[in-house]
């Protein structure tokens, strides 16, 4: 009886399943030239039955027989209502293409909400690439409190910060080999020693996503062996919103000063340019004190940002996002540093430093974009940035071990302010001609200014060497820049444009492609001018002086006893060009055309062999202390590239790319101007020549779930005639750029793993609670041959004399280590709460060669810990807390051979509270 019950029960049940129908489909992203669209919503309207697309922007629901009407959403994108009707056993099938819209969904269930600013979201992008990427989202940023985009890669995989600039490592490779983007157009560099844009000026409230590409891609220019950093910025979607925030915070070091100090003249906000004064060489004329400045050294910060949108007839619709900042923080370091370090390992200058050092980042963006209709879409970015550092310097100890306190005692202070000033414009179009046609394009027009306004230097030695530590100080004499004023005036002018074009082709049945035809072309052309005066105060008497009262011997009074004279590197006053500035300027111009086919062999085999050729112009004409002239190059490179992508399952990717490219030396590098630190000089060097790269990379990666990655990629870099800042063989040990060796080899592997540990929803109250795990790890190994007489026959003028035949690469760190452990609870009534954890850890790594018998410049490993926790009191107010660098690690520098410590302090610990109210 009973096996007949259940036998009947399931007759039954197997009748009404085989009843029923099922709707299926694909959805479309219009606004990312209809890529498949995860994680939209799909509900049946007047039911409880939903689901989500998945990676692939599929879903698949099954219904009674029946009618029905099917809503398909995304937040910030139209919601779309389709009637249908459905019978048994019917197999129905909806494809849809969304189109982003300010609607807000409404009446609606929604299953899941995701935003393209999320790390889920970008993970998907991740797998869906054929090319191997890597992106740090605004919800990933923010939950690690990180303010600027060099902190914000610093925290991806085989990517590390040069402590003390804003350089990044990218696998070993440094500035030189990197390159940087906004919107996929290039950015010119704020700084004559870098050919790149200080990423740290670039406030992380301004960014929708940053872009990593760790392999040369066909679109990107070819001075590429790192990555390229793409800062891709806000986008509006949604209805309108205003948000304000504050902040304030303090630095251990700082806030513990008895007095903070810095130089006269460059005022609290950044916005300042003192001018030469005029007849500089006459008279003194300088307004500015010598004498340091106290202050109160409290961070602080405040933003503004809102945006809306704005439907324009039937299809149509107009967006724009606009945000301002101003954030500054006071730092201070105090420690040993030693210069012209012997092969018995004693130091030519040996100081005790303090660094009070203070820098301010100004930002207003302003974001418009029009859509005009399903098919043409148009974007307007501006973005003004104001960012400066000032440091003032004091060291006290031996400033030449044969010449200028040779037993101690010695005084040097040294003030800078710098100033980077950027205007970047940019208009960008996408445009679906036809179901297989799209043409991409964009324009940009940057302006940068750099400037280096009254720059002080002071110089003062005992006047009783036999008792360096209770005699007076006297000016010093020994070197006519030991006491002087700089001035500097950079400027980067850049016009650039990329246009591409790209055909798909083999259609299928469910009118998808299995390839795509690209061609394209791209060109940037920069104008650069840099000018520097030094006006060295030459020491006629040698009066004690009092260095808190140094304008007391250096002011026109002074002048007129003839304590001093007032000189150029050109000459003094009666030299008809004293004044002229030391001047190099020039003009890059790249011009390339790209091609590349996609193709998809098989549902599991994608393919993309792509190539581009430039040709560059970098001319230079240079007027310096050193030389008078002009080096005209140009030349042709080629750069094959093929990259593939095989999955493994709908969870597992294999990825594979090669390429070859090239380096491409800065201005700096080529001129021939004489750069001086307090303790080292720099000059350019105008025989280098580009470098060339070969590239290769291996990836496996899954996608557990949503959210979630594991990953292992290996690598290796093959590089002919890299480039190597050297310490040229000379009685001063200037430094200089030079070809080093014959190749250079990089070889390494890197992890990635995120993992979500508790994932909790209460469907009553809607609360969640998550708990996720990230860690990246990169081991790297690199080798480079230094050949002595290679330099020599290559740059007459320049000796060089190698202590090692091979080493590894500067900047290399064999071991990099970023994790982090984020807690997230979102409680009702709009509150939740964020609270994050993170550490980072890079091994020793070299800073510079060691020549003629000394070791190479090492920095030592540095572990760190931030945390940062975030509270939204409701939907409208929220607060945060940080407490960042609380390991407060030594910095140190070492001459590995000699084991003698070079530089050496701590960064202290940041400590700030932050306020935010929107509506």
């Amino acid at each position: 009886m009973k096996l007949r019950f259940l036998l009947l029960s399931l007759f039954f049940a197997t009748a009404m399943f085989a009843q029923n129908g099922t709707v299926t489909g694909t959805i479309l992203d219009k606004e990312f030239n209809n890529e498949p669209l995860a994680f939209a919503n799909i509900v049946i309207k007047g039911t409880k039955q939903g689901t989500s697309t998945d990676e692939n922007g599929k879903y698949s629901i099954s219904l009674k027989p029946g009618n029905y009407t099917i809503v398909i959403g995304y937040l910030g994108y139209e919601t779309k209502e389709i009637a249908f009707t459905i019978k048994a056993n019917e197999k129905k099938v909806i494809n849809h293409t969304l189109v982003a819209s300010g609607v807000q969904l409404q009446d609606i269930e929604i299953v899941h909400i995701v935003s393209k600013e999320k790390e889920s979201a970008l993970l998907q992008e991740q797998q869906k690439a054929v090319e191997i990427k890597q992106s740090i989202g605004a919800e990933e940023i923010s939950k690690k409190g990180i303010g600027d985009v060099a902190a914000a890669v610093a925290k991806t995989s085989g990517i590390s910060k040069q402590e003390g600039s804003s350089d990044i490592y990218v696998r070993g490779l440094g500035d030189r080999y990197n390159s940087t983007t906004m919107n996929g157009l290039p950015l010119p560099s704020n700084n004559p020693s870098t050919k790149n844009m200080s990423l740290d000026v670039f406030s992380t409230d301004i960014v929708e996503y940053i872009g990593i590409d760790k392999t040369f891609n066909y679109k990107n220019y070819g001075d590429f062996a790192g990555a390229n950093v793409d800062i891709v910025s806000k986008t509006y979607r949604g209805s309108g919103m205003v948000e304000v925030g504050t902040g304030t915070g303090f630095n251990s070091n700082a806030i513990s000063q008895n007095k903070f100090y810095l130089q006269d003249g460059p005022n609290f906000h950044g916005f300042s340019n003192q001018a030469i004064p005029s007849n500089p060489l006459a008279g003194y004329n300088f307004t500015t004190s010598w004498d340091k400045q106290a202050v109160t050294p409290v961070n602080g910060s405040f933003y503004l940002r809102g945006g809306d949108s704005y439907g324009i007839g039937s299809n149509g619709k107009l967006s724009f996002f606009v945000n301002a900042s101003f954030d500054n923080g006071y730092t201070y370091k105090e420690g040993a540093r030693r210069g012209s370090v012997n092969t018995q390992a004693i130091a030519g200058k040996d100081f005790f430093r303090q660094s009070y050092e203070y820098s301010t980042g100004s930002n207003a963006m302003a974001n418009i974009n029009y859509k005009i209709n399903s098919n043409h879409n148009i974007k307007f970015n501006s973005m003004y940035i104001n960012s400066t550092s000032q440091k003032h310097e004091e060291f006290r100890g031996i400033i030449d071990i044969f010449d200028a306190a040779p037993d101690g005692g010695g005084f040097v202070r040294r003030s800078t302010f710098e100033r980077t000033s950027l205007l970047i414009n940019q208009l960008l179009g996408n445009h679906t001609l036809g179901n297989r046609t799209n043409f991409d394009w964009g324009v940009s027009y940057n302006m940068m200014s750099n400037v280096i306004p009254d720059r002080m230097q002071n110089t003062f030695v005992p006047l009783d060497n036999d008792n360096p530590n209770v005699s007076p100080l006297i000016v010093s004499n020994l070197n006519k820049s030991d006491n002087h004023r700089y001035f500097q005036d950079m400027t980067d002018d850049e016009l650039a444009g990329n246009f591409t074009l790209t055909y798909k082709f083999g259609k299928r049945e469910d009118d998808t492609f299995k390839g795509k035809l690209i061609a394209g072309y791209s060109g940037r052309y920069k104008e650069i001018n840099f000018d520097a005066t030094q006006f060295n105060f030459k020491i006629n008497s040698q009066e004690i002086i009092d260095i808190n009262n140094i304008d007391g011997y250096f002011n026109q009074n002074s002048f007129n006893l003839g304590y001093f004279d007032i000189q150029t590197f050109r000459g003094g006053l009666s030299v008809p060009n004293a004044l002229s500035p030391q001047n190099y300027n020039g003009q890059q111009i790249i011009s390339a055309g790209f091609g590349a086919i996609e193709y998809q062999f098989t549902p599991k085999l994608f393919v993309i062999a792509g190539f581009r050729s430039e040709y560059i112009i970098q001319d230079i004409f240079y007027s310096t202390s050193l030389k008078t002239g002009k080096k005209l190059t140009d030349t042709v490179e080629y750069l094959p590239s093929l990259t593939a992508k095989y999955e493994v399952s709908e969870k597992q990717n294999i990825k594979f790319a090669a390429s070859k490219t090239y380096t491409l030396p800065q201005f700096k590098e080529r001129a021939p101007f004489l750069f001086e630190e307090v303790g080292q000089s720099y000059f350019g060097n105008e025989n280098l020549y580009n470098s060339t790269d070969y590239n290769f990379d291996l990836k496996w990666e899954m996608f557990p779930k949503n959210g979630e990655v594991l990953s292992f990629t290996g690598f290796g870099k093959y590089i002919q005639n890299p480039i190597n800042q050297v310490t040229v063989a000379s009685a001063t040990n200037d430094i200089s750029w030079v070809n080093s060796g014959e190749k250079a080899i990089g070889l390494g592997i890197e992890g990635e793993w995120r993992k979500s540990i508790i994932s909790k929803e209460n469907i009553t109250t809607g609360e969640k609670t998550n708990l996720g795990f990230g860690l990246n790890v990169s081991y790297l190994y690199t080798n480079q041959d230094l050949d002595t007489q290679k330099v020599i026959v290559e740059n007459p003028g320049i000796s060089v004399a190698f202590t090692n035949q091979e080493s590894r690469l500067s900047g290399a760190s064999d071991l990099l280590i970023n994790s982090d452990l984020s807690f997230n609870k979102e409680f009702k009534n709009d509150k939740s709460l964020t609270a994050t954890l993170a550490g980072g850890y890079f091994s020793d790594r070299i800073y510079a060669l060691g020549v003629t018998g000394k070791g190479d410049l090492v920095d030592s490993e540095v572990i760190t810990v931030d945390f940062i926790l975030k509270f939204n009191l409701s939907k409208n107010i929220g607060i945060g807390f940080s407490a960042k660098n609380l390991t407060d690690p030594t910095i140190e520098r070492k001459q590995d051979i000699q084991d003698i410590v070079v530089d050496s302090y701590k960064k202290g610990r940041n400590f700030s509270l932050s306020m935010k109210y929107s509506f």
